[in-house]
């Protein structure tokens, strides 16, 4: 993975603006996206009692790093119903699964940027 691998799921310039452009802070915030992924992407299933929390809770951190698709698709589907949740829980899932994807990459830049100093 490289930088070269992002999608675009991710403006890491919202990051890094929220950081002061701090490697060690960003590569915290990132890890720390990527354990609530972990955490919450289980529960993206409306026969899950705890799934309007879940996207909740990754709405607001894919906002926190840049993820704008996440968090879109984390307010539509926040705003659902039970019935009309289920294929907009799938657009979250996609979209955090290409977060993700970019958060990997982007970790990578910076691990390979640490190792040069």
């Amino acid at each position: 993975m490289a930088l070269r691998d992002l999608s675009g799921a991710v403006d890491f310039t919202v990051l890094e603006a929220t950081t002061a452009g701090d490697d060690a802070v960003g590569e915290e915030v990132l890890g720390l996206f990527a354990q609530q992924a972990a955490l919450w992407s289980p529960m993206l299933d409306v026969r899950e009692e705890g799934w309007r929390d879940a996207v909740h809770t990754l709405r607001g951190a894919g906002s926190g790093i840049g993820a704008r698709a996440l968090a879109e698709a984390c307010q539509a589907a926040e705003a659902a119903d039970k019935t009309s949740a289920p294929p907009l829980l799938d657009r979250v899932h996609d979209a955090l699964e290409a977060a993700l994807a970019d958060v990997a990459a982007y970790r990578h830049a910076l691990m390979l940027k640490s190792l040069r100093r």
